[in-house]
């Protein structure tokens, strides 16, 4: 419960927590946000890490020029970042998917990997691309890709134009956004509101599967 509540203090106050990380750490708080964006797209047992808000919180403080951190660096170093994590997780599914599947179910569980593969039914290889802005669906599309969805190659151009839409698109948004006084006073609305808006594709989808089988049987 603790570690819970650590957890969602931490989501909840990014933007300060990134601001104090950024003062105290200097240089080293881009090797933070490396290998955190390289965990939630590159460890298929980790993901629960708030990538989406985790972008715009760092586009918000790089607008802050007392922070010190430049906005163009942590890009640069995320989309790479991404890609790694991506191909890493591709590699994994390849490998030891059925063995970790197995071993973890409890982590891997099977209801994500039967949405991811719902997703690659539905959009083929523009799932890798898509998934980048879908929590937990991030996580697992470059696992299932590499369970037998996707040549290496083919994964890679779409895991390379994700990473960079991804990046590219909500790290200026809250280079933009985080200056407005109206954000900066409800940054946990907004944080909350980005989550929101990234699990609905979840919901629906999942909904949409629950109605299916309700009207198979």
């Amino acid at each position: 419960m603790d570690l819970l509540k650590a957890f969602l203090d931490v989501v909840l106050h990014l933007q300060d927590h990134l601001f104090e990380l950024t003062r105290n750490q200097g240089a080293w708080v881009y090797g933070i946000l490396f290998l955190i964006i390289f965990a939630e797209t590159g460890l298929v047992l980790t993901p629960v890490l708030p990538g989406d808000s985790l972008l715009f919180a760092v586009g918000a403080v790089a607008a802050n020029p007392a922070s010190g951190l430049n906005v163009w660096v942590a890009g640069a170093l995320m989309i790479v970042a991404a890609v790694i994590g991506d191909a890493v997780n591709y590699s994994v599914g390849r490998f030891s998917g059925n063995y970790l599947t197995a071993r973890f179910p409890k982590i891997i569980r099977p209801e994500y990997l039967e949405k991811t593969h719902h997703f690659f039914k539905v959009y083929g290889g523009k799932t890798v691309i898509l998934a980048r802005f879908i929590p937990i669906v991030r996580t697992f599309a470059p696992f299932v890709a590499g369970m037998g969805a996707m040549n290496r190659s083919r994964f890679m151009f779409f895991n390379a134009v994700g990473a960079v839409a991804w990046v590219g698109l909500i790290l200026p948004a809250g280079w933009f956004l985080g200056r407005l006084e109206f954000v900066k006073k409800r940054f946990e609305v907004i944080v909350l509101g980005i989550i929101f808006v990234s699990v609905l594709p979840v919901v629906w989808e999942a909904w949409k599967a629950r109605r299916h089988n309700s009207n198979k049987s």
